[in-house]
């Protein structure tokens, strides 16, 4: 599908196999908070074993900014993978050295070795030859599975792929071959949901998506940088000033083009520095007053995007439409997650914070793909080439 060769191409059996998945999972007081992540890698990582091969995994957590910080360990994914795999999971406190290196020549077939974080090398994200051939040397042949950052020229990513044969994983395989399905020919109608904070983010996702598109609907905090380019009021809400002008062009390009661009025509606000649920109210219209933030899409706007998504037949959704973390200014996102849930339309779902809403709405088994790479599938739906893609060998 990806034109790359994959994990089932590569010879594995007795091989040691360095496996780039993405286990940049939150902790709490020690202990993995949500292993969604580390469950979505178990089947490239379990086919690696069946096949004889020793599995040595690598990811980054966090930003520890190229030094070895406790908080940033991986030992405590350590713990949770050997929870959710049946194989012996080795960790071990380095990710190049002759530590690490001991630890992958010993591995035995079916074993499972950790290496710990990437990132507390500054040679990583500098994608560094000389640390890029250090990592190829623990193995034989690589596979990546981290679909999360595969948009970073890094050397797990793609400096490693100069010194051993490369292959995609089923989890980078199926991240592909979803997003792909928004791009060629999605069946109509098609109705991108466009919300979070940053517009700079999504300008380029929805010109790009444009051509497909039958509707889009703009909410989350970015709305307010649309509404402002309208000339409507909104208040102390968080506008991105040096996108004005970017949304301003991206509306008129979609009236040009008979695309309908739905933005919201009430909200729900608060007082500014309150964050109280009882100060909240419901605006009569789209316009914001003075010393009033918008915190979520009113209930007009929650009908109106439900109307639009029920008789979708492909849905795009791509940040929350207000602040999902606090009830109830939760409920215009779960409104529309339920409504992308029950449309039956081919559904996918990208972006941590989306992703997160999903999750937390128990609706994750009812979209099609809920993406676990952010900004890799923001950059892949806006066109662009993803480096830990394109540095993995081509099939022939």
């Amino acid at each position: 599908m990806i034109g790359k060769l994959s994990v089932t191409d590569l010879p594995l059996d007795g091989k040691r196999v360095f496996i780039r998945v993405d286990y940049n999972v939150p902790l709490r007081d020690g202990a993995v908070a949500n292993d969604r992540r580390i469950r979505a890698s178990l089947d490239t990582v379990r086919h690696v074993l069946s096949r004889r091969g020793r599995a040595i995994l690598a990811s980054h957590l966090g930003r520890p900014k190229g030094k070895p910080l406790p908080q940033y360990s991986l030992r405590p994914v350590a713990s949770a993978l050997a929870s959710l795999v049946d194989a012996p999971v080795r960790f071990v406190e380095d990710c190049v050295g002759p530590e690490a290196e001991r630890a992958a020549a010993s591995l035995a077939q079916g074993e499972v070795l950790l290496l710990e974080n990437l990132r507390f090398h500054p040679e990583e994200e500098k994608n560094d030859e000389a640390f890029s051939r250090q990592l190829a040397s623990l193995a034989e042949v690589y596979v990546n599975d981290a679909f999360g950052t595969a948009h970073r020229a890094h050397a797990s990513t793609v400096g490693i792929c100069r010194f051993l044969p490369s292959a995609a994983g089923f989890l980078m395989e199926r991240e592909i071959e979803m997003l792909s399905r928004l791009l060629e020919g999605p069946d109509r109608p098609y109705v991108a949901v466009l919300g979070g904070a940053k517009v700079s983010d999504k300008i380029p996702l929805a010109r790009n998506l444009m051509p497909r598109l039958d509707a889009l609907l703009v909410g989350g905090a970015m709305a307010y940088t649309f509404l402002k380019a309208k000339g409507v009021p909104v208040g102390t809400s968080m506008v991105e000033t040096a996108q004005i002008e970017d949304a301003s062009a991206l509306m008129r390009t979609a009236s040009s083009r008979g695309l309908r661009v739905l933005l919201p025509e009430d909200h729900v606000v608060l007082p500014a520095g309150s964050e109280e649920p009882s100060a909240s109210r419901v605006t009569s219209g789209d316009a914001i007053g003075e010393g009033e933030r918008g915190v979520d899409i009113g209930p007009k706007t929650s009908a109106a995007f439900r109307q639009v998504i029920s008789s979708a037949r492909t849905v795009l959704w791509n940040g929350p439409v207000g602040w999902f973390e606090k009830s109830p200014f939760d409920r215009g996102s779960k409104e529309v997650a339920e409504a992308i849930a029950a449309s039956g339309a081919f559904s996918v779902v990208g972006g941590g914070d989306s992703a997160a809403a999903v999750a937390s709405f128990g609706l994750e088994s009812s979209i099609s793909h809920v993406s676990t790479g952010g900004g890799a599938s923001l950059e892949f739906l806006s066109g662009l080439t993803l480096p830990g893609v394109a540095a993995l060998a081509d099939k022939r």
